[in-house]
């Protein structure tokens, strides 16, 4: 039965009319998808005056900025251009096509939002304690510098280096700056910057997980710790599976089976399977291994614990005490050869026999080799799991270095006796 013949609601119409409806709906939301992100995701009009106005220029002009930026956390979040590029406090500003933004931003642009883990970097070697590696006090507050001794005893309060008169200038602003510079003080008051380990604008916690994002400074021969992790375990499980690991999964939230291969951020900062997450790295490290002869730190219990419950998420307690006994001898074995050469130095100068500023003296440079290249190396691998680097680029060195100080040391006092 027809109950509407010939009439505008029979069901081959209404079907036709349903069939079209969602066709031009579904077309619709196809070509919405295909949109660019920076037109579809602004949930404001400030948003869409500020994103979408810097893009339109920045597409064309630098690409990767806002390829960058749609990819990121912030993007996501709905955190726009102006919300980080504006001044803040103490900031310079400047005008920039309609929009007033800050001239050089810092870490006091992120701290805005970010406050806690500023806190908890200042505290940090990275901060204060790293410029003052270079340049010592200068360019620091008594403020900063009191702030920073609290937490990092003799970081921050030290002259310069002997290499920046030594080298100069451009040795150290191209060199030692590229790296140190993640605690340089800013002309707004604030120290370091985040992007140094985030970049500038994919803001990417993936990328502060890559050992290679580390390794921008953590390498060479007197910190070769992206060496060693390499060589190690971690390192060769990590260069197979990196495809299968979660580097994006939220810091609060991180499990092993995310990051069931660790990486440098594992385990000096991430908070894994419900550890505090820290942006102190050297919150779970007991000793000053960088030092010439290397002391336990103020912390040392806690930070031991500390690092021993994350080593704990994969290994059992008896394999990680055996590890942390083993290591902690190499440390006593390399400060007593460190002394031993210091003492053969320390002897020659004190007899006159070695005279003149730091590093005027070819000895001068096969001690500071010794123990700033051979003896960081053979520490920092025995904790690591490095063994070649505990022994043929560490030990090895050591003693080859102390024979050569003890030649040099016999050869100088034999021709000083002779005048």
């Amino acid at each position: 039965m027809n109950f509407f013949p010939g009439g505008p609601m029979s069901f081959r119409s209404v079907f036709v009319a349903v069939t079209i409806s969602f066709a031009l709906i579904l077309g619709a939301f196809l070509i919405n998808r295909a949109r660019p992100r920076v037109e579809t995701e602004q949930p404001t009009a400030d948003f869409v005056r500020a994103s979408g106005k810097c893009a339109e220029c920045h597409a064309r002009l630098q690409y990767s900025v806002v390829h960058e930026y749609e990819m990121s956390a912030h993007a996501k979040h709905g955190v726009n251009c102006l919300d980080c590029h504006q001044p803040a406090k103490e900031q310079q500003s400047e005008d920039h096509h309609g929009f007033v933004i800050s001239k050089h931003l810092t870490a006091g642009n992120c701290r805005s939002c970010h406050e806690g883990i500023y806190q908890e970097f200042l505290r940090s070697r990275h901060a204060a304690p790293s410029w003052a590696a270079i340049y010592g006090e200068k360019g620091l507050t008594p403020e900063q510098v009191s702030f920073s001794e609290q937490f990092q005893p003799g970081g921050t309060k030290r002259p310069p280096h002997p290499f920046v008169t030594a080298e100069g200038g451009a040795a150290m602003k191209s060199g030692c700056e590229q790296c140190h510079s993640v605690g340089k003080p800013n002309d707004d008051g604030t120290i370091g910057t985040c992007t140094a380990c985030h970049s500038r604008h994919t803001s990417s916690v993936a990328l502060a997980r890559l050992p290679s994002t580390c390794a921008q400074c953590h390498m060479g021969p007197d910190h070769s710790q992206i060496e060693i992790y390499d060589e190690s375990k971690h390192g060769v499980m990590f260069a197979a599976q990196e495809h299968l690991l979660k580097l994006d999964a939220d810091p609060r939230t991180l499990t092993t089976r995310d990051m069931f291969v660790p990486t440098c951020a594992t385990c000096h900062m991430s908070g894994i399977n419900g550890l505090k997450v820290t942006h102190d790295p050297s919150d779970r490290l007991s000793w000053y291994l960088a030092n010439a002869v290397s002391e336990k730190r103020p912390n040392y219990l806690r930070a031991q614990a500390n690092m021993k419950q994350v080593c704990e998420q994969c290994h059992t307690p008896a394999m990680i005490d055996r590890v942390y006994t083993q290591a902690e001898d190499v440390v006593a074995n390399t400060n007593a050869r460190v002394l031993a050469a210091k003492a053969i130095v320390d002897g020659l100068h004190k007899d006159g026999i070695v005279t003149g500023p730091p590093f005027s003296n070819p000895i001068d440079f096969t001690y500071f080799d010794l123990w700033h290249y051979d003896g960081r190396t053979s520490k920092h691998g025995a904790f690591m799991g490095g063994a070649d680097f505990v022994q043929w680029h560490g030990n090895y060195g050591l003693l080859q270095k102390t024979v050569q100080l003890q030649h040099d040391a016999a050869e100088l006092r034999r021709a000083h006796g002779s005048h």
